[in-house]
């Protein structure tokens, strides 16, 4: 069974054949499905899923990318969309200095920051995006010594990894894992306990080996959950089980 604790089906891209998508999804071993927000919209929309879905929970939060103009009423949004049962996280936030179109890294920082405090008053799990942004979103996380996380897609070094599994946090693995260049990822895939990892399809995006091009669906996890399995000296039928409950224990769903 494969939880995909990381999937963005609000995406329009899945308008055409969404329900018919989810029932494939559900006969392919697929279980659970975490669909995060990345804006307020997208927030309104991974919600909506939730409540039509009986599998798909919902997290809220504003992207790095998107934090642009961020106002105190989108604060109060999240607040209030939080506050939904299937609502079991906050994000998808953190900091992304990849692009130099993105807003600036003090309002990023800033965004960030609030979205963290936001999830300790509510007693949520953050899901955090770092690209190219290691040490700040390290450092920002340290601040809150009594949150718990995961970074998604996580890009970091061993020793990164390290810090946070040692605290608790998670660490969520995507089709980047099965792509020839992944000789980095692989090392860190190795050296964290099994018990703190999570695997994410981060659909649309993120497609891996076989299937990298095509728009992404959570059933072709297998493929992520098969090197977990590599990494780790274990069956995939093993990784997809372990992280299954890993994930179903980080989101705190029964």
């Amino acid at each position: 069974m494969i939880f995909d604790t990381h999937a963005h089906y609000d995406d329009p891209i899945y308008d055409p054949d969404r329900a018919q998508l989810f029932r494939e999804l559900r006969a392919n071993g697929v279980g659970l499905i975490l669909n995060p927000g990345c804006d307020i919209p997208s927030s309104r929309r991974a919600v909506a899923l939730a409540e039509e879905y009986d599998f798909v929970y919902a997290a809220v939060g504003i992207h790095p990318e998107e934090c642009g103009g961020t106002t105190e009423a989108d604060y109060e949004t999240l607040r209030e969309l939080a506050k939904h049962p299937k609502v079991v996280a906050i994000g998808e936030i953190g900091l992304d200095y990849h692009w130099e179109d993105n807003p600036g890294r003090d309002e990023q920082q800033a965004v960030f920051r609030r979205q963290l405090q936001l999830a300790r008053e509510l007693n949520l799990p953050v899901i955090v995006h770092d690209r190219d942004a290691h040490a700040d979103s390290l450092a920002m996380v340290q601040d809150f010594p009594d949150l718990d996380g995961v970074f998604h897609c996580f890009s970091g070094s061993a020793e990164m990894a390290k810090i946070l599994w040692r605290r608790g946090w998670y660490l969520g693995f995507d089709g980047p894992v099965t792509y020839q260049n992944a000789r980095k990822a692989l090392e860190v895939l190795a050296s964290v306990p099994l018990d703190r990892i999570l695997i994410e399809s981060d659909a649309p995006y993120l497609t891996p080996v076989p299937h990298r091009g095509q728009r992404n669906r959570s059933d072709w996890l297998s493929a992520v959950a098969e090197t977990v399995a590599s990494c780790q000296g274990i069956s995939r039928e093993e990784a997809e089980d372990v992280t299954f409950r890993g994930g179903k224990r980080f989101y705190r769903i029964p």
